[in-house]
């Protein structure tokens, strides 16, 4: 009989999370995931080794750049230091290579440093950018306090107001009308009003858009405004790869009893009396425990482990109904000879420190955008390009270097009848043709790439239609509406059956909140002391 205290379905970030908070409790552990790497969406494989390259290239499959969980305290809380991570700060943590002419805007974990840059490219909007951080870093000191503990009705709002009364008025005098206003717009006009530069327009709007909602979609300023907490984090990538944090996880979990077992993908979690009691992997393995956490898209959890059958008609409906929307964007890995010489800036020492945003304009957007909604990949993709190998001598060591490019706004279904595997190595031509187009010199350097189009992220990552964020990140699908009202709390009217990704509160990103907060829940539930080491 394999038997645990508790098993987690899925070895993703947050259900490596809430493993390592039970394990730390005294519960032993089980993770059961379906590939033979574990990680999920954050997770490193080497690849395209050979004669000449033998150690290959480290290339992360996910999620590369770390940014919100180092808000949270869950590394420092678990010690994960000590179980082989160590963290590269990306400093710049972002750049924005002027396009057409000299120049870059280099933001920086400093304010000051950050602001020296942007008095280069603009200086009018110097001051913009002092008020923008000022106003949003104290609306996000409640937002953050929100996401770090379960939803509820009020959460969003009360939370928001106890952080203002410990750290000062949410609003100064005079501006309540205007904050609300940007609270409740959208990001593209909330970084429109707040500038006078196009460059700035465009740099910030695009990293506003890798949260996913588009940019005009009502109750996102925020996404905009979280721009203001890099400036307290900064923005950090493991050595070695991505994957490397939930390696450490991994290694945490075995120190303290548990088991991390790769190539046993879920069928089935047995229910019995309304309750849960184990689950059955595809080969038939039978895995006993008196607590399942399923760190799965809510989707499969319960429409496909859980069963129609196990659901009241209701909730069965609203679940299958979640917004996952029409795909998301597509990545390639690329291992290249040399890195890229920026036009704009081509011998700057800082440019390749953090990641280089690749889009022209807010039009030039827009139109991508337009392609996107009538069905079809931008014929003019927006590009997020990182290049860890400058920080992160470990991820390609035989003297050539890695590039990633991830273009944003690809439908997972397409227009005219066409299908991903059919489409996926011409698409992937146009997101290096932008790479090219900034910087001249990569072309005839590409040694070869890893492809992940929206339907190869489905596949390879059980995030369903390819959208990385599990469910869209609209308002109507956040806080406690997420993945919808009876789901908010982590738990699921199956008893001893919890979720613990990102489909849950507070979302996607490398994050760990949702994994924090439902290991919160179930230790509270078992009445097992939980608190803050």
């Amino acid at each position: 009989m394999n038997k645990f205290d508790a098993i987690i379905i899925g070895s993703g970030h947050n259900g490596l999370i809430t493993g390592c908070y039970l394990a730390r409790a005294g519960m032993k552990v089980g993770v059961l995931e379906r590939r033979d790497t574990i990680g999920g969406a954050v997770c490193t494989e080497t690849m395209f080794q050979s004669d000449e390259n033998p150690n290959g290239f480290r290339m992360d499959v996910g999620s590369s750049v770390h940014i919100m969980i180092h808000q949270t305290g869950i590394i420092e809380e678990l010690g994960l230091t000590n179980y082989g991570l160590e963290y590269i700060e990306m400093d710049p943590f972002m750049s924005y290579p002027l396009p057409g002419r000299k120049g870059v805007i280099h933001f920086h974990k400093d304010l000051e440093q950050t602001l020296e840059s942007i008095s280069k490219v603009s200086p009018e909007d110097v001051a913009n950018y002092r008020e923008f951080v000022d106003f949003w870093e104290r609306i996000n000191k409640g937002v953050l306090k929100a996401f770090m503990v379960p939803p509820s009705g009020k959460n969003i709002f009360m939370e928001m107001a106890k952080g203002q009364i410990r750290d000062g008025s949410m609003f100064k005098r005079g501006e309540q009308m205007d904050g609300l206003q940007k609270i409740l717009g959208s990001y593209g006009s909330v970084v429109k009003n707040a500038f006078k530069s196009p460059d700035l327009h465009a740099a910030m709007t695009w990293f506003a858009a890798q949260s996913g909602p588009l940019p005009d979609q009502s109750a996102t300023g925020d996404f905009a405004g979280w721009q203001a907490m890099l400036h307290q984090s900064g923005a950090k990538h493991p050595r070695g790869g991505s994957g490397q944090l939930t390696q450490a996880m991994k290694s945490f979990i075995e120190a303290h009893g548990g088991e991390v077992i790769s190539n046993s993908p879920v069928k089935k979690i047995d229910i019995a009396d309304g309750k849960a009691a184990g689950v059955i992997t595809e080969k038939d393995v039978y895995y006993k425990a008196g607590l399942i956490v399923s760190n799965a898209h809510v989707q499969t959890t319960m429409l496909k482990l859980v069963g129609r059958e196990n659901l009241d008609a209701s909730l069965f409906k609203k679940v299958k109904n979640i917004q996952v929307g029409n795909g998301f964007g597509m990545v390639i890995r690329c291992a290249v000879e040399e890195l890229p010489k920026y036009e704009s800036a081509p011998d700057d020492p800082l440019i390749h420190n953090g990641m280089q945003l690749l889009a022209p304009s807010v039009e030039y957007m827009n139109r991508a955008i337009s392609d996107y909604m009538r069905g079809n990949p931008a014929e003019e993709p927006a590009v997020l390009a990182m290049t860890f190998s400058k920080i992160d001598p470990d991820v390609a060591k035989d003297g050539k270097h890695t590039l990633f490019a991830w273009a944003q706004w690809h439908p997972y279904e397409l227009a005219n009848g066409e299908q991903w595997d059919d489409i996926r190595e011409r698409e992937a031509d146009k997101i290096y043709d932008v790479v090219e187009k900034y910087a001249p010199n990569m072309k005839g350097k590409l040694i070869d790439r890893y492809i992940q189009s929206p339907l190869d992220i489905e596949r390879k990552h059980g995030l369903l239609r390819g959208n990385v964020m599990h469910v869209e990140m609209n308002f109507d699908q956040m806080f406690m509406f997420r993945p919808t009202p009876e789901l908010s709390n982590y738990e699921t009217p199956i008893g001893n059956l919890y979720l613990s990704s990102a489909s849950c509160h507070p979302g996607g990103g490398v994050f760990g909140a949702a994994g924090y907060n439902a290991a919160q829940v179930i230790l509270k539930k078992r009445k097992k002391k939980f608190f803050r080491t």
